[in-house]
């Protein structure tokens, strides 16, 4: 049986030039063993460090990634993103031009049997009541309309932006560990599901939650050095390290 992947967090674009080589390097060797074994790939946001699309434009510097999902979709792996806070607008280009579905919010995937809830992990949960207004104002069509007006200038405020976002999270790093963790328990107690897996936070990890079997999985991030993917396969989760 082909095995599903889950990546989340790389943050392309974010480091220096020798440490997006070796990124994006260990990226297509990862698209290489999905490609040999693999169905699905999910993708749970933030595997760009921002991202702001337009009707006739889209942002530079990330060539050589979205040639590398085109050839992973060529070879007909299912390739779901799920946007992330630095995903501020993913727009149509990923469906209409690489055959990503793109996708917001938290989402429900029946897996060889097994329930899963996915999602990035930004504006789940109580609190972070800034980031749940901010995207409402930026995803806003009207307001789209208008950043339009200068695509370079609404580009170099979402890098500002994720900036921003990244000196906020240092701060509020156990904030943020407790609310997604919390917030899995709670749907727990509202419904069934095996696994809820997100990202956003940063801190690798699986938990077995208070109501069986439900489980909360976080992917950790490429940006410390580390290489973390999720891997399921005849019933099992487990993160694995590239």
């Amino acid at each position: 049986m082909p095995a599903t992947y889950f990546i989340s967090d790389i943050h392309i674009g974010l480091q220096s030039p020798k440490s997006e080589q070796l990124k994006l390097d260990n990226l297509e060797r990862l698209f290489a063993i999905i490609k040999a074994e693999g169905r699905s790939l999910y993708m749970l946001g933030d595997i760009l460090d921002y991202w702001m699309e337009f009707r006739h434009v889209i942002p530079k510097g990330f060539s050589r990634f979205l040639c590398l999902l085109s050839d992973l979709v060529s070879h007909n792996i299912e390739v779901v993103y799920v946007a992330g806070n630095h995903d501020f607008y993913l727009g149509r280009f990923f469906d209409d031009e690489l055959g990503v579905k793109t996708i917001y919010g938290l989402h429900e995937r029946l897996i060889d049997g097994r329930k899963f809830l996915i999602a990035h992990g930004d504006g789940l949960g109580k609190g972070d009541i800034g980031y749940k207004l901010f995207a409402r104002v930026v995803r806003n069509r009207f307001n789209l309309s208008l950043l339009e007006l200068h695509p370079d200038l609404a580009i170099s405020l979402m890098k500002y932006l994720s900036r921003l976002s990244r000196n906020h999270k240092k701060v509020d790093r156990v904030f943020e560990t407790d609310r997604l963790l919390n917030f899995a328990e709670t749907l727990a107690a509202e419904k069934k599901f095996d696994y809820f897996v997100c990202g956003h936070n940063h801190v690798q990890g699986i938990m077995e939650l208070s109501v069986s079997p439900c489980r909360y999985v976080n992917l950790g991030s490429w940006i410390d050095g580390s290489l973390p993917y999720g891997f399921f396969k005849n019933g099992v989760f487990q993160l694995k390290e590239l």
